[in-house]
C-alpha cells in the first residue's frame, strides 16, 4: 500500500469549474490524486441524494474518503451539555460518512482555556469513550475516529494528548496535522528529526500497524507567539512558515507507511496535494 493523498473540500480552482461536490471526484482522479476529505465542520447537512451519489462516484474514480466532523465538537467542555451536543454530532458524522461510504471521521478535542490540561483530557477521554459506544450501539463500529491535533495553545491536542484518546480503543487513529503541532510550537518542526520523533512517538504509544495508517492534514500555517495557529497558507505563498513537507515524505517512503495526507492549504488544496504526492513517488 502507499500513502494517498488529496484536498480537505473543493479548492478555489474546482469551484470556480464545477458546480457541485459530485464531480470532485472524477477532477480528482483526472488531477492524479486519490482521496476526498469532505467537509462538515459547520454541521452535518448531508442528503441521501447527495451521499449515495459521492459513494457511487468516489468508488468509480478510486477515490477514498473521510470526513471532518463539525468544528464545534468540544469535548472537554465543562458544560455536561455541550459534551453531550458533541456525542450526538459524532454520532451525526458517523452516520453520514457511513452512508457516502467514508472510513474515517476527523474529531476536534477541544479546549482548555478555563481548566488543566489534565482535567480537559480526563473529560474529553470520557466524552469520547460514550460516543463511541453509542456509536456501536448504533451500527457504526465501521467508522474509525481520527481525534485531531490542535494548532491553538490553549486547545486540547497536542500529540502526547491525542494519543491518550487514541489509547481508548483499539480502531482509533490520530489525525496528526503537522502544521498545527509546528504552529502551536512556534516552528518547532526543523526537519526530519522533529519528524521522526513525533512517529516515534505515535509508534510507541499506539503500535506500529496504527503508525502505518495513521490520518493526516498538513499544511503551512502562520502563527504568533503565545497564540499559536493564525491562519492557513498556501505553498507558493507561505510568508517563510513552515513546515516542510519534503522531510516528512523522505521518512513516510523509506519506513513504508501508508497514511492519508489531506492538504488543507488556503484555496490551493488539490494542487498542494499533487506536490505533496509527486514529491512522495519521487522519493518512493
Amino acid at each position: 500500500m502507499s500513502a494517498r493523498f488529496g484536498p480537505a473540500g473543493n479548492s478555489e480552482a474546482f469551484s470556480a469549474k464545477y458546480k457541485t461536490t459530485l464531480q470532485a471526484p472524477g477532477y480528482l482522479e483526472a488531477m492524479g490524486l486519490d482521496h476526498y476529505e469532505y467537509q462538515c465542520g459547520r454541521g452535518v447537512k448531508v442528503s441521501d441524494k447527495i451521499a449515495f451519489a459521492l459513494k457511487d462516484k468516489a468508488k468509480e474514480h478510486n477515490i477514498t474518503l473521510s470526513l471532518h466532523a463539525p468544528y464545534f465538537i468540544s469535548l472537554s467542555s465543562l458544560e455536561a451539555e455541550k459534551r453531550d451536543n458533541s456525542i450526538n454530532y459524532i454520532l451525526q458524522s458517523c452516520d453520514a460518512a457511513s452512508r457516502m461510504g467514508a472510513e474515517r471521521i476527523v474529531i476536534h478535542s477541544g479546549s482548555c482555556a478555563k481548566i488543566s490540561r489534565e482535567d480537559a483530557l480526563e473529560l474529553a477521554k470520557d466524552t469520547l469513550t460514550r460516543a463511541r459506544k453509542t456509536a456501536v450501539e448504533q451500527g457504526f463500529e465501521h467508522i474509525v475516529f481520527c481525534p485531531e491535533t490542535m494548532g491553538k495553545v490553549n486547545q486540547l491536542g497536542n500529540l502526547t494528548e491525542v494519543l491518550e484518546l487514541c489509547k481508548l480503543d483499539d480502531t482509533f487513529l490520530p489525525t496528526i496535522d503537522f502544521g498545527h503541532l509546528n504552529a502551536r510550537e512556534f516552528g518547532y518542526i526543523k526537519g526530519k528529526t522533529e519528524y521522526e520523533k513525533m512517529l516515534d512517538e505515535v509508534e510507541n504509544a499506539i503500535g506500529h500497524d496504527r503508525l502505518k495508517i495513521f490520518h493526516s492534514h498538513f499544511s503551512k500555517i502562520m502563527f504568533t507567539n503565545p497564540g499559536g495557529e493564525k491562519k492557513h497558507l498556501t505553498f507558493d505563498d507561505n510568508q517563510g512558515f513552515g513546515p516542510d513537507y519534503e522531510p516528512l515524505m523522505e521518512i513516510v517512503a523509506k519506513k513504508g507507511l501508508s497514511p492519508i495526507f489531506v492538504c488543507e492549504s488556503a484555496g490551493t488544496q488539490d494542487k498542494d496535494a499533487l506536490t505533496m504526492k509527486n514529491y512522495y513517488l519521487s522519493v518512493k
